[in-house]
């Protein structure tokens, strides 16, 4: 899965989610090069849960059946 810029670079391109405990962990690669692992603890899920509105899940559902554009790739 690879993360954009609102102008079409490339930021992050994940490669891999595990889980170690309580955590979840992100690896992959920051601007192409940088190998990065993030962690994602529970009270972070939560915290992220709560910017999720009614309107935007909806939305979050529709975009899995939308055909988005490759860019760069």
């Amino acid at each position: 899965m690879k993360l954009h810029t609102p102008d079409g670079n490339e930021l992050m391109e994940v490669h891999r989610l595990e889980r170690e405990g309580d955590q979840l962990i992100i690896r992959g690669t920051i601007m192409g090069t940088m190998p990065t692992k993030a962690v994602l603890r529970p009270e972070q899920l939560r915290a992220g849960f709560s910017l999720l509105s009614l309107g935007l899940i909806f939305s979050l559902i529709g975009l899995l059946f939308t055909k988005g554009s490759k860019s760069g790739s």
